[in-house]
């Protein structure tokens, strides 16, 4: 199974279809992303997907925060160049390591956060660097200026944003060409559609990438209830799995697994190769090896237009889903 490579934007950045999501390596602040994870286990996750031609990998200063990005300095060390690091910086962290919750897009905190990221992937360079949140205290061309500088001084590659309205977009993109956006994106969540933020990237060649594109584990069909999380888990704290509107989400899981049933694959791989059929670069994140292996599989399928219309029918667009994070989450979004 060779990997199908793809440009991501139009700076010259060229990923497989497929990246990975490192955020549930490590916890964040004391909570478990889908589950506990094993260091071991991790490592071999990120080894097996380069194995498989996999060698993009997604993290964050905020992820731990910092350990995220130390696990995968021991994965890469000896072989950084065969990857692709993407890493992102915006929610600030103090000098203790602690967060402070508070957003940072100032030039003093872009050269602060990018040294610290350096140091611990243990890399001079960072292929593709994101603003993780936009600022609202700083203007987003003063952010963008500062992290052109760092293009320039070689160490950063290619710049992106997350999270951002086509507006924010265009501002920055007028300071220095951005490469890719990031933005929450599955069956389960297609607000870039709506707000016509995908149509923004199109038009000024922007690339996009989608995270969470299994609607935070909920499409793969696993869970089954609202209790199946434990306390620690940051999903019980998220609308789309509370109440009444777990129940109709699990019905339109129900739905997705039967056509998954019918093409002998996996719900998961169903939405997964639901977005690789539409040229946009998914990030899934696993921290197990059965999944890599499953996921890759899975953005090498195509979908015929009947297929992809028949999902579509399923969760129509516009479709209630629940939030997806909780209200204070959601108002560090840029609408």
């Amino acid at each position: 199974m060779s990997v199908k490579k793809i440009n991501l934007g139009s700076q010259g950045l060229v990923v497989p279809n497929i990246g990975l999501g490192c955020m549930g390596m490590t916890q964040i602040a004391g909570m478990d992303i889908y589950g506990k994870a094993d260091e071991k286990e991790a490592i071999a996750t990120i080894h097996r997907s380069l194995e498989l031609g996999g060698n993009f990998l997604d993290t964050a200063d905020l992820y731990g925060p910092l350990h995220n990005e130390r696990l995968i300095a021991k994965a890469i060390k000896g072989n950084r160049n065969a990857y692709n690091i993407a890493t992102k910086f915006g929610y600030e962290i103090d000098d203790n390591e602690k967060l402070t919750w508070n957003f940072n897009g100032t030039k003093e905190y872009v050269k602060k956060a990018v040294e610290r990221s350096l140091k611990n992937l243990g890399t001079d360079y960072i292929d593709l660097y994101y603003l993780h949140r936009l600022d609202p205290n700083t203007p987003i061309e003063e952010t963008i200026e500062a992290m052109a500088e760092l293009v320039k001084e070689g160490k950063v590659g290619y710049i992106g944003l997350s999270e951002v309205s086509s507006e924010t977009i265009r501002k920055a993109h007028k300071i220095h060409a951005l490469t890719a956006v990031q933005t929450e994106y599955s069956l389960f969540e297609r607000t870039v559609e709506e707000a016509g933020i995908l149509d923004t990237l199109n038009e000024l060649g922007i690339g996009f990438v989608a995270y969470s594109p299994l609607g935070r584990g909920f499409i793969s069909g696993d869970i089954k209830s609202p209790d199946d999380f434990d306390d620690t888990d940051f999903r019980k704290s998220i609308p789309r799995f509370q109440g009444e509107q777990f129940y109709k989400n699990i019905e339109l899981v129900n739905e997705i697994q039967k056509m998954a049933s019918e093409k002998q694959i996996t719900a998961s791989q169903l939405a997964l190769s639901w977005i690789a059929s539409k040229n946009i670069l998914s990030i899934p994140g696993t921290k197990r090896v059965k999944y890599v292996e499953q996921n890759i599989a899975a953005a090498q399928m195509v979908l015929t237009p009947e297929e992809m219309n028949h999902l579509e029918t399923i969760i129509p667009l516009g479709t209630q889903t629940g939030a997806r994070y909780d209200d204070a989450n959601m108002a560090g979004i840029d609408k």
